[in-house]
Formats: structure tokens, sequence, C-alpha cells
């Protein structure tokens, strides 16, 4: 069951009921029915029987006399509305809960949304909030409409004038609610009064134009105090001995600088080009028509407009900053300069980025397979530089003890958030228009080397892997542990070859995006376990099949052939190096490890 509301108002429904239409008029010498519906669509009408819908009934009796016409009230328990007058039969139809009596979840409150209020049941006013995302405001308390609608301006702004300790009329800038508070004496009843007209006023054109008070409007709290919303103290209409000054200010809770009355009150916002100008200093003005924010209107003489979003703030001038024409409060700067720790470029206050241990790229770079050999042999020339040997993978280059951070531009100085040792965490980067955040996230590796297929392998809702295509990046599983081939190491490898062919698995590997960080050192007996274990996935078995003639010659390689190519067997070093701080690696520091951090050797399988 639907309904419209009006914010502010009693929710109003009109229904036809009870009361025939144009044209349903029947004399009293007409013979009338008791209608449940009629052919213009009302409800429970006392019509000629001509006049009834054939899609109900149609009685030879008053529909007073009727149970199903019966009036009553009508409750939504979805929406909270309640409705009075409603046909019982009606309110059945629509879903609604029908009762004689008007029922409890009826009775109205006062809901509070923001600056307006409605007078409506408790569950309208939860539904209510729930749809403007507000908190629920309801007070059950205020029974009629016009005090509800009064308890939302408890908030309002404005001039609080009252009759000082040495009897002289002052003010102080407040909220309506308060305003009673320590002000003057008397009574505390409130009531809404318009105050007369000021003298007619000669427009310097012959015409003559009446002025209405500027104070029209105002709340007599009791007899030495008032509350005028949307005025200044300073409005020499109100005849306080506030006034104007050259002085400015900054509010708790508010990022602009002010202007200061004579009595300390906070005005408008501070603008070098308003300080003389009446109409500024009489009325309440909002920031959107103050003078006009540029750039945040950082270190501005003239416009304290500061706009925290763009990098500015209200703060006292200090040595070395600008002085503003009038006041000692100016719009810092609260953006940071570019220097190393920001990348070299200068960043907004609240901007986030990622940083490394060292110098690394963080969009994901592609490879010239052109180049490939190239690279590879580089690798091994230079162990230091890590270079990618896979296509559009560059998780080789992550050195041991290296970690991400989270940078953060506050209040003009870059603060340093380390994330988790082991790169446990990565920090991952947005970029929208120029302005980036950033934010550590838990690196999910974890289950990548047990994922069998690249679908699952880069599904980035459920892990941070990559896939690595091809059949010198397939993993057995540790087999061998690097030392010698025996039966046992071949025919595990052959069955991992065996899930290749039935599809079961896909010839690639599935590896960290990013490496994690391992403990591979320690003095006491299983302290390198888990590192071991780890690195040793990449361990690889490849069966070479060589053939000769039956009357000599030199042995041919004829199956598996690839296995005895460099490239693929440096491939294989990567793949090491995907696993985490395995392989020909350096640290954060660039020193090289003490061994090479792999081994290539061929061993000779015999059938007996």
């Amino acid at each position: 069951m639907k309904s419209r509301y009006i914010l502010g108002a009693i929710v109003i429904f009109a229904l036809l009921v009870g009361v025939s239409g144009a044209g349903e008029r029947v004399g009293t010498a007409e013979v009338t029915v008791c209608c449940e519906k009629t052919n213009s669509g009302l409800f429970c009408q006392d019509v000629l029987e001509e006049e009834c819908s054939a899609s109900g009934f149609a009685l030879p009796t008053a529909c007073e006399s009727t149970a199903p016409c019966d009036p009553g009230y009508c409750y939504d328990e979805e929406e909270g509305t309640c409705l009075d007058n409603v046909p019982q039969m009606v309110c059945n139809k629509e879903g609604g809960f029908w009762s004689p009596e008007k029922p409890v979840s009826c009775d109205l409150g006062c809901c509070i949304l923001g600056d307006q209020a409605s007078f409506v049941t408790g569950i309208r006013c939860k539904r209510l909030s729930a749809f403007y995302g507000l908190e629920m405001n309801y007070n059950q308390e205020i029974q009629n409409e016009a005090l509800c609608i009064l308890a939302a301006r408890s908030d309002e702004r404005g001039a609080c004038v009252y009759i000082g300790e040495f009897g002289e009329s002052t003010c102080k800038m407040t909220t309506r609610s308060q305003c009673t508070e320590g002000m003057g004496s008397g009574t505390t009843s409130q009531s809404t009064t318009s105050f007369e007209n000021l003298p007619v006023e000669e427009t310097g054109q012959g015409e003559e134009t009446p002025q209405q008070s500027p104070t029209d409007g105002c709340t007599i709290i009791n007899d030495n105090v008032k509350f005028c919303p949307g005025f200044l103290c300073s409005a020499p209409e109100l005849d306080t001995n506030c006034g104007k000054s050259q002085e400015t200010t900054c509010v708790e809770g508010k990022e602009e600088v002010y202007f200061v009355d004579s009595c300390g009150n906070p005005a408008n916002i501070y603008d070098a080009q308003k300080i003389r100008d009446d109409n500024y200093w009489t009325y309440l003005i909002d920031k959107s028509e103050a003078c006009r924010p540029r750039d945040g209107n950082i270190n501005s003489q003239t416009c304290g407009n500061c706009n925290y979003l763009l990098g500015s703030y209200c703060a006292p001038t200090g040595a070395g900053t600008t002085r503003p024409t009038y006041g000692t409060n100016i719009c810092i700067d609260l953006n940071c300069r570019a220097s190393e720790m920001t990348g070299g470029i200068a960043r907004l206050h609240g901007e986030s980025w990622c940083g490394f241990d060292t110098n690394r790229d963080f969009t994901f770079q592609e490879t010239n397979q052109n180049d490939l050999s190239g690279l590879l042999q580089g690798a091994l020339r230079d162990i230091r530089g890590n270079l990618p040997i896979n296509n559009n993978f560059r998780g080789g280059d992550v050195p041991v003890g290296s970690k991400f951070y989270r940078y953060l531009c506050s209040h003009g100085e870059v603060i340093v958030e380390p994330c988790a040792d082991f790169r446990q965490e990565e920090c991952i980067e947005n970029n929208v228009a120029g302005y980036s955040e950033a934010a550590c996230r838990v690196n999910r590796w974890q289950d990548c080397t047990a994922i069998f297929t690249k679908l699952d392998c880069e599904n980035t809702d459920q892990r941070d892997c990559v896939w690595l295509d091809g059949i010198e990046y397939v993993l057995i599983g540790g087999l061998g542990n690097g030392s010698a081939i025996d039966k046992s190491s071949l025919q595990a490898a052959k069955g991992e070859l065996a899930k290749i062919r039935s599809g079961e698995r896909e010839l690639g590997a599935c590896v960290p995006k990013t490496p994690p960080g391992l403990k591979f050192w320690g003095t006491e007996e299983g302290d390198n376990t888990e590192a071991v274990g780890i690195c040793a996935q990449a361990n690889a078995l490849c069966p070479v099949t060589y053939e000769k003639g039956l009357t000599g010659g030199d042995w041919e390689c004829v199956e598996n052939c690839e296995c005895l190519d460099e490239t693929n067997q440096l491939k294989r070093v990567q793949l090491c190096m995907a696993m985490g701080d395995c392989g020909p690696k350096v640290n954060i520091a660039g020193a090289a490890g003490r061994t090479s951090g792999y081994r290539i050797f061929e061993e000779e399988l015999k059938k007996k």
C-alpha cells in the first residue's frame, strides 16, 4: 500500500469514500443500493443499481449498515502510513490492517529530518530516515505539527539579542535552541511577532517604496530576549552595542576565515572588499555567496573562503607567511610540494600514493618478445638488474627484505605508513583526474601455485596471482628437491604430464603477482623449512629422450628437446624467483646472495 508524503506538513489523504460524486446524486424517491464499486471507480457508495460496476456487489441496503463498508483506520505496516475513514474491504484489498478504533500504531509524533520535519507515525519516520540516509530522530511527546516544525528549526543560526549586565542591548551569534540559556530574564514562552514597518523612504527617482523592517520574523523569547534568524549581531537594525571591526578569526569546525564584530562574534567570511559594506555586516551569507574560491584561496590576502578539499584551511599567520589585508588569519597551504618522497610531483592535501623500498614501476610492464634473448643474458650477467624474463611479468624485481609503503599528504607534510612485513600486504593505487588514492591491502598469494588453469589464476576477486604460459613454466611441486632424479620422481613427473594431456592442467604456472618475503635464515633445525618448501615448488624434472642408431653414431634428442634450450632453462630461474625470496635475487641494499640461487644440471637415467 503506497502513499505520498510532504515534509514539514501533515500527511493528508483524500479518499473518495462516503461521498457521491457528480452525476451520482439520487432523489429521495429513487431506490438505491450499496455499491461496492461504481462505474467511475468510487467505493462503498449508495447509488442506483445501474451505476454499479459488474465487478463488485450491489446490496439492497445502505452502506452504513454493510460490514464490508464500515469506515475505520487502515494502517500500512510496511510504509507506516495510517488513514482514517477507510472502508474495511478497501483496506484489506490494499494489504493494510483495519481497525474500527484508532490503534496505537497510528499515534503521531515529530520526525526530524535534517532541517525539516514531518508529523508522522514512528514506522513512517524510520522509513523516511532510511530513505534520506539519516539517523532516526523521533519525538512522540510533540503532539502537533506547528511545534514539530519549530523543533526542526532549533539549530537555525542567527542573532540572539538580549539585555546585558549593565542594561544595554547586546547580542550573541548562536542557534535558536541556545538563545535562552543564561540570557536575560522573565518568562520563557515563545511567540512570533512582526515589527512595525519603517517610515517610507525616498528612492531618489520620485517614487516612494515602503520598507519592511529587516527584523520581521524575530521570535520573542521573553521580555528581554529575542532571536532573529539569518541576522548578524552587527546589523544596525538590531540596535545593539555590536558593530563592524577589522579583525578576523578561525572558527572551530569551520575551514574559512571569518570577520569578527566588536563583541567578538564571528560574522561572515572574510572579504577585504566588504569591510565597510553595511549589507555584508547585516545578514548571514552562505559560503557559496562569499568571495569566489580560486584554488582554495591559498595565501589570499583578500579572501578567506578557504576550501579544505582544495588544500587550504584557516590558520593564524606566522613567520614567512603572507599577511592578509585585514586581520591576522589566512588560508594556509595544506598541500605538499614536489620532493623525493612525493615521487617528484606536487601532491594535494589528502592525496595518498604507493611507495617501495627501491624504485619500482607500479604499472604493469610489457616486454618486447624480440628482445627476450638479450634480457635473459642480461639477467645472468647483472643479477642486480633482475630484469623480467617472461613477457608481462615483473615479479622477479622484488628485492629481499623489501616492502610496500603508503604515503599521505596531510597539512603540508608527508606521512609514511608501512604496509605489513614480508610483503604480506601490498600497496594498491588508483589515480582519477590527477588525484591518487592508495591503500595497503592483504597480498593473497597463498594458493597461487595450487591453481592449474589460467582463468582461475587470474580471478582477481579471489587471489593476487599471474599466469606464466608455456610448458617451461609447469610446476611439478618440488619433486627431487634439486638433487638427483630417481624412478619415483620420474613417475610423479609423468603423472603431472598426464594431467596436462587430459586437460586437468594447462601448460603453465600460476605464481604470486607480488612474491612474498620468506624467513630463509636461522640457526635451529626447521627455521627455514617453510622457505625451502616454497622455493622447491619451482624445481623441475624434464625427462629428455635420446636415440642413436644400432650401428652407432651420436645420440640425438627426439623428445622434450626444449628442456635443453638455455632460454627455457632461464625461464625456470625466473619461475623460482616468482615463488618468493628464492633464486638469484638481491636485497634492498643491492647486495646479491652468497650463491647463484639456482642450479641446472643433467643426469643420465638409464632404463633397466
